[in-house]
């Protein structure tokens, strides 16, 4: 009887944290938040601290860098045709490359504007491409800008609102692109913007000294964001800055650094950045050379704005000299492969772990790898999946082997087991003596049918991140009706998977056939294992199929129809063990 109550406590308390998660944790930080936004909008454009620190990168210019807040609360579409209309300036220098199209201001020279050619919002061909950078001005304005930060605060340098000078319309591979500025003083910059196919910049900054003084300048980069975006809310994946300093991977949340403002880091080498899901925006300037990295949050135009940036070494321009300083900007999509090649082409520390492969990283990226080799084989990442299945239950064939003829074994003794429990049931001591001592008479080990579950937690785990992390299966389709691996399967049961016209509300959960399929196999498994002798024990673990349906619904279908292809196979491994061995 205490069995069962403890069973019956833990599954109750299993759900118990589930549900008082959402309403302890989930639901008091949304409402912290919406008091959060609506005392920023009751503050006015004044909020926040505008002025940077004494020789520290410029933090983003109120009057450069925001928008109003009448302009911050456009729909999706006419922010979009705002962004479109600032783009369209005949004054900025167009971006067109293999991957990228998009537009760099004249005033500051930033790159303000970049568009992903080779990937959409949603799987419509007639959707738009991904506007990573959105260009100053409009809302939510995410870019890049360079510079230098004078150690005599009255040298003039180049700013925000400085309008530089091109000498190219169009910005190219193989065709850079110059911006010049003369600061009138005797000192003349220039700023080289480099593009490759993808979506990595070079830029190279150069400060020409005509005047009789030397100067001492530091070179800067900077990354600003607009507005604290939409995230996917999952603990196990990362959106928002990042950076590696020392070989060593540094997260920083959104809601921390409003809290703390500033974040600081000196290190040699490395890289900085702004991370969502898919996209990458990252700072890399020379590996060789120490560097001030800095995170920060102000509130700018009734806005969150957030700041990564780095603070080069001096850089001494004597009469007559010159001086120079490079940095890499990345700004486009984590491919795996990209990013890997980058690391090895320009020395970039750790850049791949711009993809959050998580705790299990010695399994996750192996697993992209193979299965990435396996579609380049079959031609769709579903088929890989089922391919790579087979390939991980052959690795494990003999532990699983040997784990299933151990439950074969442990259900030819249910009924003496049962039978024990009949004579001994109100004796435990006696009970587990008589019960152990079958065991070893029949040489059984109860623990074993444990096994292949436990393997198959990493295994299970290290495919999730894959499928829930790579944008390489982002969009991926298998067949019917899956047209996009990476989410959840759009079917829903409870409008008989479309037969009726009707769309469940929100708070319904899709429960999709792939789900269901997978359901139904854990429950056929299930009823090949040694079913509990306690009747309350065997309603439980019965539940248990339809527990986990409704907990897949919600997961990307590539995991789902892995589940059900992998309890496929242990079904038929299994059932092949018992046949041989005599077992009904």
């Amino acid at each position: 009887m205490n069995e069962q109550k403890n069973l019956i406590a833990a599954v109750v308390l299993s759900v118990a944290i589930l549900v008082g998660f959402q309403f302890l944790y989930e639901v008091p930080k949304s409402e912290k938040e919406a008091a959060r936004q609506a005392e920023i909008a009751a503050s006015g454009p004044a909020a926040g601290s505008n002025t940077p620190a004494p020789s520290a990168v410029p933090s983003a210019v109120p009057g450069q860098s925001g928008v109003s807040p009448a302009a911050s609360g456009l729909s999706p579409a006419d922010a979009a045709k705002a962004r479109r209309e600032i783009a369209a300036d005949p004054k900025r220098v167009r971006i067109d490359a293999p991957g990228m199209r998009g537009t760099i201001s004249p005033v500051g020279a930033r790159i303000d504007d970049t568009i992903l050619t080779h990937y959409r919002e949603t799987l419509d061909k007639d959707s738009d491409n991904i506007h990573l950078l959105k260009p100053v001005g409009a809302p939510k304005s995410y870019y890049a800008e360079f510079g230098w930060v004078p150690e005599d605060a009255g040298t003039k340098v180049p700013g925000a609102s400085t309008v530089w000078t091109a000498d190219s319309e169009v910005l190219s591979p193989g065709q850079p692109v110059t911006f010049t500025w003369d600061n009138g003083e005797g000192l003349v910059f220039e700023r080289v913007y480099a593009i490759d196919d993808d979506y990595m910049f070079t830029v190279k900054q150069q400060v020409r000294n005509t005047g009789g003084e030397p100067v001492t300048l530091f070179p800067y980069g900077l990354l600003s964001r607009g507005g604290t975006p939409t995230t996917a809310g999952f603990y196990i994946l990362h959106e928002g800055p990042l950076g590696v300093f020392d070989e060593t991977l540094k997260e920083v949340d959104y809601d921390d650094l409003q809290e703390d403002g500033k974040v600081e880091v000196a290190a040699t080498g490395g890289w900085i950045g702004i991370t969502d899901k898919y996209w990458l925006s990252a700072l890399v300037p020379p590996q060789d050379e120490t560097v001030k990295y800095r995170f920060t949050h102000t509130i700018r135009q009734q806005d969150d704005r957030y700041q990564t940036d780095y603070l080069g070494a001096a850089r001494a321009v004597p009469a007559g000299g010159a001086a120079e300083a490079e940095v890499r900007l990345f700004a486009g999509a984590k491919e795996v492969n990209l990013l890997d090649r980058y690391e090895a082409e320009y020395g970039i520390t750790n850049f791949d772990l711009a993809v959050d492969f998580g705790w299990f990283y010695f399994l996750t990226k192996p697993f992209f790898y193979a299965l990435s080799w396996i579609n380049g084989l079959v031609g769709n990442f579903g088929i890989a999946i089922l391919v790579f299945t087979v390939a991980v239950k052959l690795v494990f064939f003999p532990l699983a082997n040997k784990s299933y003829k151990s439950m074969a074994k442990m259900r030819e003794l249910t009924p003496k087991m049962q039978a024990l429990r009949e004579q001994y049931g109100d004796d435990k001591q006696r009970l587990n003596q008589e019960m152990m001592g079958l065991y070893k008479k029949e040489k059984v080990n109860p623990a074993s049918g444990c096994l292949p579950i436990l393997v198959q937690i990493p295994v299970f785990f290290a495919l999730y991140k894959v499928l829930f992390v790579s944008i390489e299966m982002r969009h991926a389709p298998f067949y019917g009706w899956i047209h996009d691996l990476s989410a959840p399967d759009p079917t829903t049961l409870f409008n008989l998977f479309g037969l009726i016209p009707w769309t469940p509300p929100a708070f319904i959960p899709l429960i999709g056939v792939w789900p269901i399929i997978m359901g139904l196999t854990m429950y056929l498994q299930q009823k090949l294992n040694p079913q509990p002798a306690d009747p309350i024990q065997a309603k439980v673990f019965m539940f248990l199929p339809f527990f986990f349906t409704f907990l897949l619904a919600s997961f990307p279908a590539g995991l789902v129809i892995y589940w059900a292809w992998n309890n496929l196979l242990s079904i038929a491994q299994q059932r092949l063990i018992m046949w041989r061995m005599g077992v009904k």
